[in-house]
Parts: C-alpha cells; sequence; structure tokens
C-alpha cells in the first residue's frame, strides 16, 4: 500500500513473533543508509522509526561533502527542484575577519556541500531505504531487547495503529540488531553499554527564521560566540552558524561544548537572542521572522559509547557517539558508520559457522575506528582549546589572516581529507591522525 503524498510504502503492523535478518532501530540518516545498503545486497531488513514522516530533528541541517558523499552512495541524485540546497564552501567569520572557503573537488568527496531540513531529510532517505526493499515500520517504539545467553535476539516493538491507538507489543527476532536510535540509545545502554565521562559533549540550539538571504550558496559559520555585541561583552566557548536552506528559510543555531561528559552551562535561549541580535539585519532575523520555537538537544562526540559491537548488536552514528568534535556535524559519521556496518554484516551473514560470522562482526569497530579513531582523538583535544575562549580569540584573530593555513584547517575541521593519498595538506592530516592514539 502506497501512500501517494509521500511516497513511502505503509506497512501494516507488525505481527508478534515476526523475524527478519537485521532490525534496525531509528530511521535517521544512520538507520536509512544502514537498511538502504542492506536492502540492495539482499538482506531481509526492518527498519522502525518511532515517530511518522515527516518528523522533525534538532540540528543545523547542513551536508558536508563527506555526507553529499554518503547521500550520493545510496544512489539519491540530488536536484534543486527536490528541496536540496547546493552550496560552494563556507564563510568563517572571527577575529575580524571574513573568510571564504571553497569545498575542495576531491577524489573521495565533491566539491560542493548541501543544506536541506531534517523534516525532508530523513524522509527522503527513509524513502530510498524502501525502494531498496527495506520494510518501514512508522510509529514504532523500540521498548527493549529480547536475550538469550546474554546476545540480542530480537527486540520488543511497542506500535501504535492508524487510530494513533497503542496497539499490543510484539517481538521481532533478528539475526543482528542495529542501534541508530540517536543520542539516548537506549537499547544499547540495556545492553549494558554505556557512554564514556571523558568524552566532549555539545549541546546546539537552532531555530528557523525566513530570511532573504535563503537562496546563498554559502554556508556561514561564526568562530566566536559573544552574549551581546562583539568585543563588548562575554566571549563564550562555542560557534555559531547560519545555513541557508532556500524556500524563504535559514537555519540558525550555536552550539557549546564541553571537554568531558559535564555539557557546559549557557543559559541558551538568552545568548542565542542576543546573539542574534547582533547578527546583520540584511538576514532579517528578527523575532517576526522566525518559523517554530528555538530547540536544542545534546551532540555526542568522539566515539563517547564503546564498544560499537557487542553480542550481536551494531551501533551506528549517535547513538555510538559519533558526532564529530571538530564541527558538531552526526550526518555523515552516522551514514558513513551505517555503510561500514552494512558491509560487515553482509559477509557475517554469508559465513557458514557462527565463529566465521563472529569473526567479521568483530572487524566493525576496528573499521570505524581507522576511519575516525585518529581524527577524532585530535578533535578532542581541539575542543580543550576551544572551551578556552581567550585561545581561540587568539587562534581567530591571527589564523584567519593566513589563507593557506586556512584552507588547511578547513580539510580539517570539515573532515574533508582524503584517507589516501591526496596533497600534501591531506598528508599532514593522514599523519597527524596516524601517530595519536585512537579515539
Amino acid at each position: 500500500m502506497t501512500n501517494r503524498s509521500r511516497g513511502i510504502k505503509v506497512t501494516q503492523p507488525l505481527k508478534d513473533g515476526s523475524s527478519c535478518q537485521v532490525a534496525i532501530v531509528g530511521a535517521g540518516p544512520g538507520g536509512s543508509a544502514a537498511a538502504y545498503h542492506l536492502a540492495q545486497a539482499g538482506v531481509d531488513v526492518i527498519l522502525l522509526e518511532k515517530s511518522q514522516f515527516p518528523r522533525d530533528k534538532v540540528c543545523g541541517d547542513g551536508l558536508t561533502p563527506h555526507a553529499v558523499r554518503e547521500i550520493l552512495a545510496m544512489g539519491i541524485r540530488p536536484h534543486e527542484e527536490e528541496g536540496w540546497q547546493f552550496n560552494k564552501g563556507l564563510t568563517v567569520i572571527g577575529g575580524g575577519h571574513t573568510l571564504h572557503l571553497p569545498w575542495p573537488e576531491q577524489e573521495s568527496f565533491p566539491g560542493y556541500g548541501m543544506a536541506r531540513a531534517r523534516t525532508s531529510l530523513d524522509e527522503r532517505l527513509a524513502k530510498r531505504a524502501v525502494e531498496a526493499g527495506a520494510c518501514l515500520y512508522e510509529n514504532s517504539t523500540v521498548v527493549g531487547p529480547i536475550t538469550e545467553n546474554n546476545k540480542i535476539v530480537g527486540v520488543q516493538v511497542s506500535q501504535r495503529g492508524a487510530d494513533r491507538k497503542k496497539l499490543p507489543p510484539v517481538g521481532i527476532r533478528a539475526r543482528y540488531v542495529i542501534d541508530a536510535g540517536g543520542v539516548s540509545a537506549r537499547l544499547a545502554t540495556s545492553m549494558g553499554i554505556k557512554k564514556l565521562e571523558n568524552r566532549p559533549i555539545a549541546v546546539a540550539a537552532r531555530a528557523y527564521f525566513r530570511s532573504p538571504r535563503a537562496d546563498e550558496q554559502w554556508m556561514e559559520s561564526h568562530l566566536e560566540l559573544w552574549d551581546g555585541k562583539p568585543n563588548e561583552s562575554n566571549l563564550l566557548p562555542g560557534y555559531g552558524w547560519m545555513f541557508p536552506l532556500g524556500n524563504g528559510l535559514v537555519n540558525v543555531g550555536l552550539g557549546s561544548v564541553s571537554s568531558d561528559a559535564k555539557a557546559t552551562k549557557i543559559a541558551y535561549r538568552k545568548v542565542f537572542q542576543q546573539w542574534v541580535s547582533n547578527l546583520p539585519k540584511e538576514w532579517g532575523f528578527v523575532e517576526e521572522n522566525m518559523e517554530g520555537p528555538l530547540r536544542s538537544a545534546a551532540l555526542p562526540m568522539a566515539f563517547n559509547r564503546k564498544p560499537h559491537y557487542r553480542n550481536n548488536l551494531v551501533l551506528v552514528g549517535d547513538s555510538a557517539g559519533m558526532v564529530s568534535p571538530f564541527n558538531g556535524e552526526g550526518i555523515a559519521p552516522a551514514m558513513t558508520s551505517a555503510r561500514i556496518a552494512a558491509q560487515c554484516i553482509v559477509q557475517a551473514l554469508g559465513r557458514t559457522n557462527e565463529a566465521g560470522a563472529e569473526k567479521v562482526m568483530q572487524s566493525y569497530p576496528r573499521l570505524v575506528s581507522q576511519h575516525y579513531g585518529g581524527y577524532y582523538t585530535l578533535g578532542r583535544g581541539f575542543v580543550r582549546l576551544i572551551e578556552r575562549p581567550e585561545i581561540m580569540r587568539i587562534c581567530t584573530k591571527y589564523g584567519l589572516g593566513h589563507p593557506g593555513l586556512m584552507s588547511f584547517v578547513h580539510k580539517l575541521l570539515s573532515d574533508g581529507y582524503e584517507r589516501r593519498g591526496g596533497d600534501i595538506s591531506d598528508r599532514v592530516i593522514q599523519k597527524l591522525a596516524q601517530v595519536v592514539p585512537k579515539s
């Protein structure tokens, strides 16, 4: 049965005792990417989403070339007519400088980024997973694991029917379960996988504004966050952004980061109002142009929950604390880890014995660590730097005045460097990520 207005296959309510090869908790970018890649390989996969599309998520809505690569890997060819807002690069403001940093054209990454509100982005990715053969169940909340011999063998699901009434809980059995449920990681927590207190965490707050600059092709990042007029007020440990979304809207937000599990205590609503009021008037960020409320969310960073695989449970994206400590981006790491997880599961399902399958699955944490581990260790050092505003002020004042240096920093902060080969800046970042301990 198909809902023509949404284009997503509407699956009938689950039956108790249903089974699949892989059950995925959460249909955000990570969950949908995993479902797509698994379904493409012929795996029987069920995708469980607690809400109903379209639904919102607190996010900056910016897509770096790293994220664009993963979207392309799902067979999606973005077009502006479909709601994708393309951008050429990042405008960085701080220390009295304004610098335009184009996205570099790389072997692994395209030379453009995009922006799209999560209300439509997540639905588009879920639709693509369904087109590949995944079974999507909306209004389906996973309330706990089903275990045997300390291993997860399925999940308990609470559903709501078409009339929004709760249905009796049902159990789904699965060979592997992927927790892509976000920062709460309830399933991982219930299986005894706890978060690490010594990893950075950020809090982001964002709002939408109608703006005459909504069609601009540059995302904007403010490396200094003042709680009043610049140079006349307090400099806070954080950053701000403006991401044009097209269709008359701009995503405006700020983030504040702490180097450990204790999030910085800032009056976000007050600071947001003061910061926005001091932005250039041509953006049109006034109260009457605000669309919806200011919303905030925690950003778990630098692998703050481990192990990423244990006892048939796989963690991807925010549930594994994979948000980048350099820039607060979570979509690209979620989709990248989901693709790697899917590749491992496909190979594990092809093994003829339990020992062989487990050996394959144990490679998933190692592969994710190879991709992000050293880079995130560098990011933890970066967080310790920017949570001291006086040091960050010096870095922006003198660093932004050197375009060559900032091109290198741009690759570092946006995770836009080649993992192999590339130019000298790519190789420097590669070497730095190799010599530090894996996060």
